[in-house]
């Protein structure tokens, strides 16, 4: 039988993963119905070191105080072939803002949405829509190649993603305020393109208020 810390690492392991989105220890600590924080932190940080060496698919990442248990990066792609991508409007609220906003953080997303914006970060991370890179407490968040080809955008350039938005689709999210806009980056002006690896081509997604997906431009 497995001891009470091993039954506390498996209990908080499943919390997580019915959770799809990161969880503070406190949080973790309520949904198992305990009081003190401190066995749980123990388990998750057990949790972090058993994926750490164990030869699986997914890992335990920890974003700020919170904490994933997700696919690791390299085989998101994997499943991005056989995941319809099937987006419900929060989703797409959630894409546009990375899109328009972008590089923006997640804090600055959740600040606008609510704590919905981890499970749809972590939707369109899955489906390789968006890119996630670690930044101080919480993470970075940019659309991806994978994004421009759904939609039809020449380029990758955040500049040319929100001309596209703008003129094309008549999308305009209103400008960050200005307590949100002093903790987001700034639009990149480089001309570099989105980091993303290739993905393997997929059927175009729903398109939102009148947003046509078209095959990508050669």
């Amino acid at each position: 039988m497995p001891s009470k810390i091993d039954e506390l690492v498996f209990q908080a392991e499943a919390v997580l993963f019915a959770a799809g989105k990161p969880m503070s220890v406190k949080e973790l600590t309520a949904a198992l119905g305990l009081e003190d924080f401190r066995p749980v932190q123990r388990a998750v940080r057990t949790l972090e070191q058993t994926y750490a060496h164990r030869q699986s698919a997914l890992e335990v990442r920890r974003v700020g105080d919170r904490y994933a248990l997700q696919l690791q990066e390299r085989y998101v792609g994997n499943v991005q072939a056989v995941t319809p991508v099937e987006m419900a409007p929060r989703t797409l609220k959630a894409l546009t803002l990375v899109a328009y906003h972008q590089p923006i953080l997640q804090s600055v997303l959740v600040r606008m949405m609510g704590d919905v914006t981890y499970e749809e970060v972590q939707r369109l991370r899955g489906l390789g829509l968006v890119h996630t890179e670690p930044k101080g407490s919480t993470l970075e968040l940019t659309t991806t190649r994978r994004f421009a080809e759904y939609f039809g955008i020449a380029s990758t350039r955040p500049e040319e993603i929100r001309r596209f938005l703008e003129q094309k689709l008549g999308v305009a999210p209103a400008p960050l305020p200005a307590a949100l806009a002093e903790t987001s980056e700034a639009p990149a002006s480089d001309g570099s393109e989105t980091p993303a690896p290739e993905p393997e081509p997929t059927p175009a997604p729903a398109a939102p208020d009148g947003m046509t997906a078209s095959p990508a431009r050669s």
